[in-house]
């Protein structure tokens, strides 16, 4: 019987290394798989008939014996011990699998203790340590989990158990509660990345078919590194609102922002980057996802905080940062969201364009500016030049206090310098 089409080719491997794991395994320290419980001595599982070749009425007991077969687990770091168990294991995962696929009647209230019992034996255990508390996905070789030719096939199997049609949230939840659940969001650890996607995978349906869940999963997430659940329902509710401001929004600080970073105003205004400029374009970008689709009711109540920023932004002496401020006045919904409220906003944003257009340093930003000073102009010129003219007559006053400034403090340093010759005695008292 073959898997169905969900099921990756890659099942019906033995040998869980590639050669790129073995050759990050040589890299790192021997520890390169999670650690299973220890059998001492070689493993020997007694053969069962395959359920296709029994009657259809003993298929749900023999279901469940070869459910308690495959709770054995072995060790993989030893490559060459219980070689011939292992493969009968795969083999009994991968029949498993299809069963629950194709089959119906299988799943008897009896069944599902023992499913969670199997699928608990065999994922939940204590993952490897990692070499360095700085581990970056994008960067580094991760540790690839050695026992994966059974544990892919055990998620898979799982899988397919939660989605049967057969399957009954109103018994299972009896087994599959908040432990259950705790256990499973602590292997999202795992450095495999096979691993993460099926563990994913996993919990968007336990939170789909367990309703009793849901808050206590997202609690949960709240207080670990997580994978974010999509798909709130409007309006939000003031759990999803707390969970935005106090976890979601604070990750934006961390140094790994670039893996994970997503979508959200105020709070990315409040956590904005103050010495990094890659994440100031990160930022920039996200805010532009957003003011995409924000209404302009809403815009209206963030508009000023959010100027003030991007104006610190085009005067960024960062090319980049600078540059992309500027390329919001090529978005023509921001454009339509800014030409509404130009009244608020340019005198916001005037003087930093204005000084910018005559003193950066970079031709390219002048250009941009000098595009941004335009559309302003064109958009309200009555107070483009009051702006204008008032920005002049303060750089004046500017310019005279300057020079006020500098008038005096020569007059000090040549006091200062006459009371320095008297008490030298080189010109009379």
């Amino acid at each position: 019987m073959s898997s169905a089409a969900t099921t990756p080719p890659s099942v019906d491997k033995v040998d869980g290394f590639s050669r790129k794991s073995v050759r990050k395994a040589k890299q790192k320290r021997s520890q390169s798989s999670s650690q299973f419980r220890s059998q001492g001595k070689p493993i020997e599982l007694t053969p069962l008939p395959l359920l296709k070749d029994v009657p259809a009425p003993e298929q749900p007991e023999l279901f469940l014996k070869k459910l308690q077969q495959c709770c054995t687990v072995f060790d993989f770091m030893d490559t060459l011990s219980d070689l011939k168990m292992k493969e009968y294991k795969r083999s009994t995962l991968n029949e498993l699998v299809d069963y629950v696929t194709v089959s119906r009647g299988y799943l008897t209230e009896q069944a599902y203790p023992e499913v969670v019992k199997m699928v608990s034996y065999n994922i939940f255990r204590t993952l490897p340590p990692t070499d360095s508390n700085e581990f970056d996905p994008e960067e580094d070789e991760p540790t690839l989990e050695a026992a994966w030719p059974h544990l892919q096939l055990v998620y898979e199997f799982f899988i397919r158990f939660l989605e049967s049609q057969e399957f009954q949230p109103s018994i299972a939840k009896k087994y599959i509660d908040q432990k259950f659940v705790l256990q499973l969001l602590e292997l999202f650890d795992s450095e495999d990345p096979r691993e993460r996607d099926y563990l994913k995978t996993v919990l968007h349906r336990i939170y789909g078919k367990f309703l009793g869940l849901r808050a206590f999963i997202r609690k949960q997430i709240n207080n670990i590194f997580l994978r974010i659940i999509n798909g709130f329902a409007l309006p939000l509710k003031a759990e999803h609102k707390q969970f935005l401001v106090k976890v979601l929004i604070p990750l934006h600080t961390v140094r790994s922002l670039s893996l994970f970073h997503a979508q959200v105003i105020r709070g990315l205004l409040k956590f904005w980057p103050k010495t990094c400029s890659q994440k100031e374009v990160m930022y920039l970008g996200e805010l532009e996802e957003i003011l995409d689709v924000i209404e302009p009711t809403q815009f209206v109540k963030i508009q000023e905080t959010l100027f003030k920023q991007i104006s610190r932004c085009v005067s960024s002496p960062h090319f980049q940062v600078a540059e992309r401020a500027l390329y919001y006045w090529n978005n023509e919904y921001i454009m339509s969201l800014i030409e509404e409220n130009s009244s608020v906003i340019l005198p916001i944003m005037f003087a930093s364009l204005y000084r910018i257009s005559k003193e950066h340093w970079n031709p390219a930003i002048v250009a941009l500016v000098y595009n941004v000073l335009k559309a302003f102009m064109e958009m309200n010129s009555t107070l483009f030049d009051e702006l204008t003219a008032t920005y002049k007559s303060d750089r004046q006053r500017e310019k005279k206090k300057e020079k006020e400034r500098e008038e005096l403090w020569k007059k000090l340093e040549d006091l200062e310098l006459k009371r320095s010759l008297r008490r030298d005695g080189i010109i009379p008292t």
